[in-house]
């Protein structure tokens, strides 16, 4: 009996330790994200076998707390000017594509007076409209191709809104509305190259 109990005991810590981490920054995430900080983030891609097993995890809600930290914040401003800087002229990017599996995109709003990029951490689709239409995209992680995606015309999307801490949602249109959809395809581990009609 006490060696049951014992072992639920340890189930109980790991499964809280690991729970704990993927909601944190990692070392390595850190590392990452305090990099050549004057320099734009490097983004990963398909070609390379190690960059590509990063691309295809699964990215986790990071805590509270680390959304409130500077780590956070010196990543996503990393993030916007990576994908807006002139040399890159993407229009979204999301954690895994800077070697970080977490929850966070940055997208430019088209759909906002000025165009501005923002930042959506722990984000997620919750709804889809059932209307679709199929789009030319290409991806700064699978450079030199495009390919035909089918997707919803609008999407409902919650996130944690960094000054409230509170999750809120906004529903998408049109283009923006594709961004999304393609950057939290990122954070499931799909390129979307696996939904491409032809390349």
């Amino acid at each position: 009996m006490k060696n049951w109990l014992l072992l639920i005991f340890l189930c109980c810590v790991v499964a809280s330790f690991l729970s704990c981490t993927r909601g944190s920054f990692s070392r390595a995430d850190r590392q990452i994200i305090i990099s050549a900080p004057e320099s734009l983030l490097y983004i990963y891609t398909v070609d390379i076998p190690g960059e590509n097993k990063v691309l295809r995890q699964k990215s986790y809600d990071m805590d509270k707390w680390t959304i409130r930290s500077s780590w956070y914040k010196h990543l996503a401003q990393r993030m916007v000017r990576t994908v807006s800087d002139s040399t890159v002229d993407g229009v979204g990017i999301a954690g895994p594509q800077v070697g970080i599996n977490k929850r966070v995109v940055a997208v430019q709003r088209f759909d906002k007076a000025g165009e501005p990029f923002e930042v959506y951490p722990n984000i997620h689709i919750v709804a889809y409209s059932p209307a679709t239409k199929c789009g030319q995209e290409g991806c700064l992680s699978v450079p030199g191709k495009r390919g035909e995606v089918q997707r919803s015309e609008w999407v409902v999307v919650s996130y944690i809104n960094t000054k409230t801490m509170l999750t809120e949602t906004d529903t998408v249109r049109g283009f923006t509305a594709v961004i999304f959809q393609h950057e939290v395809d990122h954070l499931e581990g799909i390129v979307y190259t696996d939904k491409a009609r032809r390349l």
